[in-house]
């Protein structure tokens, strides 16, 4: 963790928040996060036999992790020391990283689920909260839907942004190259489902390593950003941490979780419905569980809030340790 990681990394989130990832790029070349998906789903494909024995696909899983890891970590190894002999160098390190980053298009996601509410009514939120969540959509009321938001919002604040702006603050390019493949690995073949339960485990076991320490940092960005947000209450956010992030059926989703519906007055998570399957998980929070649209802005406030903090802490640091 040096200086020009810190650099770095402040560079990515300012570019990250100002332009996010060009749709025309996006539609020219598709994202680093799609090759990662294609070389993801090739290896599925190729290793994860059907009629393979689970110890065999854990095995397996296990080697595709490694393989997934080598090529992605190793490029991006190569990327970043040939940038780093060119002149500004590292300012097209940080365009690439600021890839990797997901703030800008997070929040577009869930301001959209609060436009779609306002404008469309029901039929509207569940549009678009049927986006950024795996539950069932036609299962959500109105106060369900705008839950379901808010829980995006926080849980993907931690794991699309704070997670990946840590591993690029610890270990420049390939960190939070690594990170992504690793997250992207969990997200394709880390459900629970009979064809992946085995072949996926590896994958799901390192993301919740690699999350664990953003998860954290997550939940006290919220809680500072409390402090300075009107309407927010820093004290019920650090209360509902406390008290109820470690009974979340994940290991990490519920710190940044429990610390945003203590903030925001608000219950998160408990009972929801993926596919056709009820999962009973643990209430974050004590508040209401009647969410409404104007609790998404305040949620989508409070997070604008922590970033900005994140922005700060990862400008100052090389200050603070490198004097």
């Amino acid at each position: 963790m040096g200086l020009s990681s810190f650099l770095l990394l402040s560079l990515a989130l300012a570019y990250e928040a100002a332009v996010g990832y060009p749709k025309a790029l996006f539609r020219a070349v598709g994202h680093p996060v799609t090759w990662m998906g294609s070389l993801i789903a090739c290896l599925d494909r190729g290793l994860n036999r059907d009629e393979d024995p689970p110890q065999a696909r854990r095995t397996k899983g296990v080697l595709a992790l490694i393989v997934l890891i080598a090529i992605a970590g190793g490029t991006a190894w190569v990327l970043q020391a040939t940038m780093d002999v060119l002149p500004f160098g590292i300012l097209l390190v940080a365009l690439l990283a600021a890839s990797l980053l997901a703030q800008r298009s997070l929040r577009e996601h869930v301001e959209a689920v609060a436009a779609g509410l306002e404008k469309e009514g029901l039929a509207g939120g569940r549009r678009a909260v049927s986006m950024i969540v795996g539950r069932n959509p036609e299962t959500l009321d109105e106060a369900g839907v705008c839950r379901a938001a808010i829980e995006s919002l926080a849980e993907n604040f931690s794991d699309g942004v704070v997670a990946p702006a840590f591993w690029l603050g610890v270990a420049g390019l390939p960190g939070i190259v690594l990170y992504k493949a690793i997250n992207t690995a969990d997200s394709m073949i880390g459900h629970k489902t009979e064809r992946h339960r085995a072949f996926g485990w590896a994958s799901a076991r390192l993301d919740d390593l690699v999350n664990l320490p953003a998860s954290r940092l997550t939940a006290l960005l919220v809680v500072a950003a409390a402090i300075v947000t009107p309407g927010a209450d820093a004290a019920a956010a650090w209360r509902a941490v406390r008290r109820d992030a470690r009974h979340h059926r994940s290991p990490n989703a519920g710190w940044p979780e429990a610390a945003m519906a203590g903030a925001l007055g608000l219950r998160l998570a408990g009972p929801r419905v993926y596919g056709s399957t009820l999962v009973e998980d643990f209430w974050m929070g004590d508040g209401r569980a009647e969410a409404t649209v104007d609790d998404i802005r305040r949620a989508l406030q409070l997070n604008r809030m922590a970033y900005v903090m994140m922005f700060g802490l990862a400008a100052m640091l090389p200050g603070l340790l490198f004097v």
